[in-house]
């Protein structure tokens, strides 16, 4: 009896776990420079006397989806798109050095290139950049800044810190849904990474895969949950049987 509430439970947990980083894909959707979280799952038997038998299943984030999201095109300067497995450098909240494949830019009130959300925009000598008041900006493809102030000759500001992780310098995702070296050091920058100016990365989250997987996940814990059930009135009846033969 108890190997099949172990077996059940364990499924359903996954069931339920699995729906959790689906619907976290499924609402970034629309998530410029989202990369889709990606799930596994690994034997874990359960230790104790009498348990040798007892395997659960536990859920593991094993990375994001490295498939580029589509192009987005919007004309604006301050609008980039890493080229090929490019990222771009921001200073987090933590004030550590954070990786993100979001290319929307601004200006703030204090001059100072950042994120939507307030980030200091990073340039290749990690420092944030300091865009003159008044001034037009400009992207290169290689990430180089260029500033136009009326009147007067146009300046370079330096060049966006962009990096390429690879097998030997990985990145994974933090809480605050940007991505830092595994390592805990900055990456180096690469002096071959290209942008695309004008244009922006969308989500790379299939909206109607995920929905798909979130169906059958859904299905397989309602599975799972009946599993119990049988269970529980399996155990009724016995309890019932030996009353009578009592």
């Amino acid at each position: 009896m108890d190997h099949l509430i172990y077996t059940a439970m364990s499924g359903a947990n996954t069931a339920a776990n699995r729906q959790a980083v689906l619907s976290n894909n499924l609402a970034n959707v629309s998530t410029n420079g989202f990369r889709a979280e990606l799930a596994t799952y690994r034997s874990v038997p359960l230790n104790g006397p009498g348990s040798s038998t007892r395997v659960f299943a536990l859920e593991t984030t094993s990375g994001h989806s490295t498939t580029p999201g589509p192009v987005q095109r919007t004309g604006r300067n301050l609008d980039a798109m890493a080229q090929g497995n490019a990222w771009f450098t921001v200073q987090g909240l933590d004030g550590t050095e954070a990786y993100t494949r979001s290319g929307i830019f601004e200006i703030s009130s204090t001059g100072t290139l950042v994120t939507p959300t307030g980030l200091p925009v990073l340039s290749d000598g990690g420092a944030p950049i300091d865009v003159p008041q008044g001034s037009e900006i400009t992207l290169g493809a290689d990430g180089t800044i260029g500033a136009k102030v009326p009147g007067q000759a146009a300046t370079s500001l330096g060049r966006l810190k962009m990096v390429t992780p690879d097998a030997d310098n990985p990145i994974k995702r933090g809480d605050d849904g940007l991505f830092r070296a595994t390592s805990g050091d900055p990456l180096p920058a690469d002096a071959n990474a290209k942008l695309l100016a004008g244009a922006v990365e969308g989500s790379n989250v299939n909206a109607v895969e995920t929905m798909v997987g979130m169906i059958q996940s859904a299905r397989q814990f309602e599975t799972q949950m009946r599993l119990l059930q049988t269970a529980e009135t399996n155990d009724k009846s016995a309890s019932q049987l030996l009353n009578v033969q009592g």
